[in-house]
């Protein structure tokens, strides 16, 4: 709608864009629209939402405002204690819209760190993450998860073209086992399927992680990977790379 009103008085050589040629345009490209629902937009009311929406809008960042660090919880609560009726998750989801949140306490993980001293193997992706065909190219990585009882760590892996996840494990620590079962649990999957041939797959990570996993951010085969639990770890990053010819 914003676009339509931007440009419907746009004038080029003489000639005015308007409003129903600028739907037709849109609608040849998939986005369909009719002028009939423009105008309709233009005089419809705000719904009684978005206007109770403003409201608390108003009244959450006058509030948030005063420390800056309250969360949704303790805004909710305090909100609820001034004479507010608004449930929880409404506060969450215009905080959301606002771009605000609470302070967070701790220090905040870090998943990914470089080894400068390492040499990279050569960047068989290049940012271009698309595959014609199953098993062409596997992409992994892993994130952390704050829990009562401590951070968990999650690693998966998935292949691109069905963007299905093949593989995936939790720990509370970031060590090579944690990528390596991971990458195992892919292979398996695949086997169980009929899959024992994975020649010319690619497997891409990040620049480093934490861990072993730092000397081994992309190769060409996974199979070395079953064989390496019983060598150091630097080793084992090591046979894993050479093994695709990164």
């Amino acid at each position: 709608m914003a676009f339509i009103a931007e440009h419907k008085d746009r004038d080029e050589g003489g000639l005015r864009w308007g409003v129903e040629p600028i739907c037709a345009v849109l609608t040849e490209h998939g986005i369909k629209i009719a002028p009939s629902t423009y105008y309709e937009a233009l005089d419809r009311v705000p719904s009684k939402r978005a206007l109770r929406d403003e409201e608390l809008k108003a009244v959450i960042w006058a509030e948030w405002s005063k420390r800056g660090i309250l969360g949704a919880r303790k805004l909710w609560l305090r909100l609820r204690r001034n004479g507010h009726d608004v449930a929880r998750c409404t506060v969450e989801r215009l905080m959301r819209e606002l771009g605000i949140a609470g302070a967070v306490r701790g220090r905040r993980p870090v998943t990914t760190v470089a080894d400068p001293r390492v040499a990279r193997p050569r960047d068989l992706v290049d940012r271009y993450f698309a595959a014609f065909k199953p098993d062409e190219l596997w992409v992994a990585d892993f994130t952390y998860v704050p829990t009562w009882s401590g951070m968990v760590y999650v690693a998966f892996v998935f292949d691109v073209f069905s963007r299905r996840i093949l593989g995936w494990r939790a720990a509370t620590s970031m060590r090579t086992d944690l990528v390596l079962d991971c990458l195992e649990m892919g292979m398996w999957t695949r086997r169980t399927e009929g899959v024992t041939d994975l020649t010319g797959l690619v497997h891409h990570t990040d620049a480093g992680s934490q861990g072993g996993f730092n000397w081994s951010s992309q190769h060409v085969a996974v199979r070395a990977i079953v064989d390496a639990r019983s060598m150091p770890r630097r080793e084992c990053a090591s046979r894993v790379s050479s093994a695709g010819g990164s």
